[in-house]
């Protein structure tokens, strides 16, 4: 794709790029939400819940709620999630722990524990454990995952657990396996497509963020991309992006929805 966009419409960096500083995130009332949410489940040493469809914006929601979080406190174990069995999340945890691993889940999980008591008593730090795609996980492993929370006879929450995926995580924390991890979710957030005003605010912050101080796209521009994403940032991105680029092999200095069209047929 051609990269001569930048120059003819004054871009000083690319735009509409998942690749942003925290303070770049665009504040949306449903990320302060998340941010509040994680907060409150952490406070507790319980579980918080961060649902959504594909590209809805959950991993950038997450990453502002714990940028709150300051890194001499707190000691944040972030996985990302597969369909593998729990003692292969088990080795991904230990290896965020920086210690050994082992070949058994029993002995995987005092090791893991005691990793965690470790930080909590010795370096009066608090752990936090993230399971990014969580809806990736095997029922199984959620009817074990449960048992890394219990230190002293269940009666000390000191490893609060972030759990986020698509909506399919919902329903499996419904099954009747899951129910000793499900009954420690306190919150749970579930992130939508944004609506046509939202839409429009997203755009234009990420114009700025790429040096621009007035918008580009069309009112018509602006309609066809909320239409063509759903509300979901991610394909928004896509669409923009792609339309930019369209718009500049025409020598034109305003996005319309054709160009919006024609950066559709590039897409899946």
């Amino acid at each position: 794709m051609s990269q001569t966009y930048r120059t003819f419409f004054g871009f000083s960096r690319d735009p509409f790029s998942s690749e942003l500083k925290i303070e770049e995130i665009l504040q949306t009332e449903a990320v302060v939400a998340v941010a509040n949410r994680v907060d409150y489940a952490i406070r507790l040493g319980a579980i918080a819940l961060i649902t959504g469809e594909v590209g809805s914006g959950k991993s950038t929601a997450l990453r502002f709620a714990l940028s709150r979080l300051h890194p001499s406190e707190y000691r944040l174990l972030w996985v990302t999630a597969g369909g593998g069995s729990v003692l292969e999340l088990y080795r991904q945890i230990t290896w965020e722990l920086e210690v050994e691993t082992t070949s058994t889940r029993a002995a995987s999980t005092r090791i893991i524990r005691k990793s965690i008591l470790d930080l909590v008593l010795g370096k009066k730090q608090k752990a936090v454990l993230i399971i990014d795609e969580a809806s990736l996980l095997r029922l199984e492993v959620f009817a074990e995952l449960h048992t890394l929370t219990q230190f002293e006879g269940d009666s000390k929450p000191i490893l609060p657990m972030i759990l986020a995926g698509q909506n399919n995580l919902l329903d499996k924390l419904y099954w009747r396996t899951s129910l000793p991890l499900s009954s420690r979710v306190v919150t749970r957030s579930h992130l939508e497509g944004v609506d046509r005003q939202g839409m429009q605010d997203y755009l234009n912050h990420h114009l700025r963020l790429a040096g621009l101080t007035h918008s580009i796209f069309s009112d018509q521009a602006i309609t066809a991309i909320h239409q063509g994403s759903g509300g979901l940032f991610r394909k928004a991105n896509h669409l923009a992006r792609g339309a930019l680029i369209a718009a500049a092999d025409e020598k034109c200095q305003q996005v319309s929805a054709e160009h919006v069209r024609l950066a559709s047929t590039e897409l899946i």
